[in-house]
């Protein structure tokens, strides 16, 4: 009888075992739960740059990820009623409040090629002519490949 019971605990126990060894893996891979990151030193325009109506500059993001990067967003909008997103780095010195009449509005997703956990995006950007100088947000969201995303305000002037 102990012979029966000793037996069956043994199958019990390769069966524990292999279901374990089944269950792990020599994988390197790992679940991705990092947050990319965007380089503000290396980005442009800066906190408080003052870009001009009329002309095109380059916005140059620099972003990062831990395993896969996945899109970059850019979204400038006013700033006249002087609301923030918690995100900005920093404050700049605001113009009085007013009610936007032609504001600037620009929004656009960057897809970063497959593969990359580097990436420097630039991107030509024409302000119009006829549109409200004073205080924008310049905002930057970064989205890894496994949905984690990070997002920075950046305080600018149109003149």
């Amino acid at each position: 009888m102990k012979t029966i019971k000793n037996v069956k605990m043994m199958l019990l126990f390769l069966a524990f075992a292999g279901l374990a060894a089944a269950c792990s893996s020599d994988d390197d891979s790992s679940v991705d739960e990092e947050y990319p990151t965007i380089n503000l030193e290396e980005t442009y325009p800066q906190v408080c740059s003052s870009l001009q109506r009329g002309e095109t500059f380059t916005a140059r993001i620099v972003v990062d990820d831990n395993q896969e990067l996945g899109s970059v967003s850019i979204d400038i909008h006013n700033n006249f009623d002087h609301h923030n997103h918690s995100t900005e780095v920093e404050e700049c010195a605001l113009a009085d409040k007013k009610d936007p009449v032609d504001p600037f509005t620009y929004i656009k997703s960057i897809p970063i090629p497959k593969g990359n956990d580097y990436y420097v995006v630039e991107q030509e950007i024409s302000i119009p002519e006829e549109v409200d100088t004073g205080d924008y947000h310049f905002m930057i969201r970064v989205t890894d490949a496994a949905g984690w995303q990070t997002m920075k305000g950046i305080s600018i002037k149109i003149e």
